[in-house]
């Protein structure tokens, strides 16, 4: 599988890891969900995260997950390798890599408090991985750490095998603007930039230059529809789209609870078989199914009613 690149766009979708009831990882339901996903339409795939519950797993099951879908996937793989310090983070690295994954993402510490400080993580970073691609996961919400523009354009120019920003800031498509008109003055190379949240601000963010999406959300087919409208011009279709997605996903986007209810849809599509969370983590009530599924329900109108 080619490597990443600055080049790379569309949507490379979270996957979510699939557990049984008992808790321990579904390998049936993890081949189901790459086929899936496959299915629909992204671009790549994107495991490990922090909605992958990548905290929740042992060293041998996250290197497992890996290599199951690794090897059952046709598009690209992108692996978190994120850890407490370099060693832990390259040993994974060098061996997904080995594996055939296109490249790693990486996001900073909560202790980075500084500009220079997160330049300095980040050139470590890329000098720890050599040749590997990485992408710079900017998510200020989760890690409670900010990198503003001028860092993030700083570390473009120093760090060679960074190639793609995965953008959660929030608010933050002035941060895409700023980077694409750096960019644009030559100052910097242009990366991808591909953006989180759940696909929030999608729409706005592929206008402001964003080249795609790398997040989760139990319809992947929206964020393809959209990014693939946008793409091709048609720019009221993308938002008709994402209009009629809109409530499930900010449903989601509920801390804790969003994931929840994410495997419970995909439970429900017949893509995983359990839709639990690994231990510590909620589940759903009843009145939270009843939300989800009258929310499902007025999707399906509102899909009708666009003829989508």
């Amino acid at each position: 599988m080619p490597l990443l690149t600055e080049a790379a766009k569309g949507v490379y979708v979270i996957a979510v890891t699939p557990f049984s009831d008992n808790g321990d990882v579904d390998w049936t339901s993890v081949d189901r969900m790459v086929d899936f996903y496959q299915d629909k339409g992204v671009t790549g795939l994107t495991i490990l995260g922090q909605l992958g519950e990548a905290p929740k797993l042992t060293a041998e099951e996250s290197r497992e997950i890996a290599r199951r879908v690794i090897a059952r996937a046709n598009v690209p793989v992108v692996v978190g390798v994120t850890a407490p310090g370099l060693a832990p983070m390259r040993e994974l690295a060098d061996s997904v890599m080995e594996m055939g994954a296109a490249g790693v993402m990486v996001a900073p510490p909560w202790t980075t408090r500084t500009d220079d400080q997160a330049y300095a993580f980040y050139a470590v970073v890329g000098e720890a991985l050599g040749q590997t691609p990485f992408v710079l996961q900017d998510y200020p919400l989760t890690t409670n750490v900010t990198i503003v523009p001028k860092v993030i354009d700083r570390i473009i120019r120093d760090v060679p095998n960074c190639v793609m920003l995965k953008h959660e800031d929030w608010p933050g498509l002035g941060k895409i603007s700023a980077l694409r008109a750096s960019s644009d003055r030559g100052e910097t190379r242009r990366i991808s930039i591909l953006c989180g949240n759940g696909g929030l601000f999608l729409p706005e963010e592929m206008g402001r230059g964003a080249d795609g999406a790398m997040t989760g959300f139990c319809y992947p087919e929206m964020m393809v529809g959209v990014v693939d409208a946008y793409g091709g011009g048609d720019v009221e279709r993308a938002h008709d789209l994402f209009d009629a997605y809109l409530p499930l996903a900010r449903y989601e986007q509920q801390q804790g609870l969003g994931l929840a209810a994410r495997k419970y849809v995909l439970a429900k599509r017949g893509v995983i078989a359990s839709p639990a969370l690994r231990k510590p983590g909620p589940s759903l009530s009843a009145a939270d199914i009843k939300d989800v599924e009258r929310l499902l329900s007025r999707q399906a109108r509102r899909l009708s009613e666009i003829g989508a």
